[in-house]
């Protein structure tokens, strides 16, 4: 007589698992499944085991976005080339940040993100402004602009990568946003009639490269 199958052993709880097992329902399901309760559920275990490893929901959603921020390494500061520097760190945090649906929104909502690896990721931009010749004051607030602007644009690239964007409603919106301007005097809206074009998901790239090369090739100008 065969002897019954014993059930695979559940892996240890840790916060590293936790906070996986929250990415990928956020992959699954969407940012409304990623509760303490629900998390807990994939797990197979109770929401008071997981305060061990993680305090409370804002605490994993932090960690979430540390998590996807994990990449290096850094680049070793070169006062010739500290412009194309700052860029790849914009361009691999933008990356990170829609490399999961749903991740850029959580990002957006987490003013100051204090984990290890969004700190790392400060120090190093920091360390390259510096390079370039910015004090402290200068790198600070050009680090705290240029990342604002990747949280945002990476929160709407996301909406456009992962679907959140109904492309034929948003064509109907351009439509009639058009209708609306033509319906005023001819001459009253001559650029912005012509806008529509330029701000599709086809032009994102292009126009993120715009903003951080105008930023950027400002500050080295004025340095």
């Amino acid at each position: 007589m065969s002897r019954p199958r014993r059930r695979a052993e559940k892996p240890v709880l840790s916060q590293e698992l936790v906070v996986k097992t929250a990415l990928d329902l956020l992959t699954a399901e969407g940012l409304e499944a990623v509760s303490m309760r629900r998390v807990a559920q994939a797990l197979e275990t109770g929401p008071a085991s997981l305060y061990a490893h993680v305090a409370n929901k804002e605490e994993l959603h932090e960690l979430m976005v540390d998590h996807v921020l994990a990449f290096g390494p850094f680049p070793e500061p070169d006062p010739e080339r500290w412009v194309e520097q700052a860029k790849d760190l914009l361009r691999e945090n933008v990356r990170a940040l829609t490399s999961v649906p749903g991740i850029a929104k959580i990002a957006w909502a987490i003013p100051v993100p204090v984990g290890a690896n969004a700190l790392q990721q400060a120090e190093a931009m920091l360390a390259v402004l510096r390079a370039g010749g910015l004090d402290l004051k200068r790198a600070l607030y050009a680090a705290d602009a240029l990342w604002l602007y990747a949280k945002a644009f990476a929160y709407e690239g996301a909406s456009w990568q992962h679907g959140d964007i109904d492309l034929a409603e948003q064509a109907e919106r351009g439509k009639r946003m058009v209708e609306y301007m033509t319906s005023f005097p001819p001459g009253t809206f001559p650029n912005l009639l012509g806008a529509g074009e330029h701000f599709t998901e086809e032009t994102a790239r292009e126009r993120f490269e715009f903003a951080i090369d105008l930023f950027l090739t400002g500050l080295a100008a004025g340095v």
